[in-house]
């Protein structure tokens, strides 16, 4: 057959592919035979950011010439030429910043063990919504199954589990996990997993201590394609390869099979999910869905961390780091309406002679007590505990403490000031059985606070330096 002629009918890039066909369904060489003049230029004259390896065609040449071997170009190609089945895939490759809608058709006749298919390709440089929504009954089920929860629900991580369970038995695994990665810290954190019910493995929790440079290498194990797909042991030696490390740590755990997506949004890879042990059988169903699945749940781990993260910058003191007086304006408000039957204890500590330190040496150095003075009170308590209620006054608001308990930390926190030049604190305490009654127990640590200042004043007049009183 004249497959140069069927392939210039073809108005998009197409080229036509071989496949080697081995015993006990395994594959050789896989080659780009021609292709017609859009396939051509895709390497001789390529698109700016899309070049390949080499910028020479040359026919029958193994495909890996022209780009980084690829394990799901390879199985697409299998499938079409030797199973003889019409495949299409609209993805993202992380190897290229644009979207790729492909079409992979068997061709006729095979020329003994070598079996031909043509590949199709368009470019598209924004995601197409159209081309995304284009898929199965059972796929846009699944898929829209997953926007309805994540839609109806209140509690993202409680829904988060539910999803992974529900990725779980479509992929038909033992295990399925979100981990996510915080790249300033390199830390790697478990957002959700399910296992089978007969499944011995272990948790991901038992893992995640140091598991960050492995999560880091996966990038370079998919090697620019948009997923993982290791069905059977022909491709785990591909991991083998790429990355011996990782591949000890499957097999030792346990693993036989795995699928890898990353989460990317807006560039920003937020982490990985993967399903291990999976139905092999299934998956062109689990690449199909998991493909445009992923795609919507980077979107909304994206907005939750963003959520997160202007949530911390509109309760921090940004000089601090301690919550500031709006979030414990809220948190009082909460806590004083609160059903819980739980005691609660109040430290006041006020700085002393921070005026004099900013007359006397600038208020970059006041600003350098202030950052001490937290640094002194997170010693003590947790961060979301502590409050910069205004100028130099912090606040600690605990819940379910003894009184006892609350007078060891305030002696606790002297001791820890000691150790920063400058640094006194005014403190006060109070404590009240019921939790109701937080209001009453701020006022009453006020008051012992500038009893204690003024205690400090009487006997370092020279630190009163223009003080006043905040409550005047």
């Amino acid at each position: 057959m004249n497959f140069q002629s069927f392939v210039d009918s073809i108005p998009t890039a197409a080229c036509v592919v071989s496949v080697e066909k081995l015993e006990n369904g395994r594959y050789g060489k896989v080659c780009i035979v021609l292709g017609n003049r859009p396939y051509l230029d895709t390497i001789e004259r390529p698109a700016e950011n899309l070049a390949m390896l080499t910028q020479k065609f040359i026919p029958n040449s193994e495909y890996t010439t022209y780009m980084t071997r690829d394990l799901n170009f390879e199985d697409a190609c299998f499938n079409a030429a030797v199973n003889k089945k019409c495949l299409h895939a609209y993805a993202h490759p992380a190897r290229y910043d644009v979207w790729f809608n492909m079409s992979f058709l068997p061709l006729f006749p095979d020329d003994g063990n070598i079996c031909y298919c043509m590949y199709i390709m368009e470019v598209n440089f924004k995601p197409d919504a159209k081309r995304l929504s284009t898929i199965s009954a059972d796929i846009a089920s699944a898929v829209l199954e997953t926007c309805i929860k994540l839609r109806s629900s209140d509690d993202f991580n409680e829904t988060m589990w539910s999803i992974c369970g529900d990725i779980r038995d479509l992929c038909d695994s033992e295990h399925c996990c979100i981990l996510l990665m915080d790249t300033e810290k390199r830390k790697c954190s478990v957002l959700c997993e399910a296992f089978s019910q007969d499944s011995k493995l272990l948790s991901m929790e038992n893992y995640i201590e140091g598991f960050y440079d492995i999560a880091e290498s996966w990038k370079d194990t998919i090697a620019g394609s948009n997923c993982l797909i290791v069905k059977n042991e022909h491709d785990m030696e591909v991991v083998k390869e790429r990355n011996p490390k990782w591949y000890d740590s499957i097999t030792s755990a346990g693993g036989k099979t795995i699928v890898l997506f990353p989460l990317e949004f807006k560039g920003e890879l937020l982490g990985y999910i993967w399903a291990l042990n999976f139905s092999a059988e299934a998956a062109e169903t689990i690449k199909s869905t998991l493909e445009l699945t992923t795609f919507i749940l980077a979107s909304e781990i994206y907005s939750y961390q963003l959520m997160g993260k202007l949530h911390v910058l509109s309760s921090r003191d940004m000089l601090t780091g301690v919550m500031n007086r709006n979030e414990m304006n809220s948190y009082i408000d909460a806590i004083s309406e609160s059903s819980s039957e739980k005691s609660v204890g109040v430290l006041f500590a006020d700085l002393n002679g921070l005026k004099a330190v900013n007359d006397g040496e600038g208020h970059v150095a006041g600003d350098v007590l202030l950052k001490n003075a937290a640094k002194a009170l997170r010693e003590i308590f947790d961060v979301h505990e502590i409050f910069r209620a205004g100028g130099d006054e912090f606040v600690a608001v605990l819940t379910g403490i003894t009184e006892a308990e609350l007078s060891e930390k305030a002696e606790h926190l002297r001791k820890a000031a000691e150790k920063y030049d400058n640094l006194v604190f005014a403190i006060g305490t109070a404590f009240e059985n019921d939790i109701k009654n937080v209001r009453i127990a701020l006022h009453n640590a006020d008051e012992r606070m500038y009893a204690d200042k003024k205690r400090f004043y009487e006997m370092h007049p020279e630190k009163k330096r223009g003080i006043i009183d905040k409550r005047n």
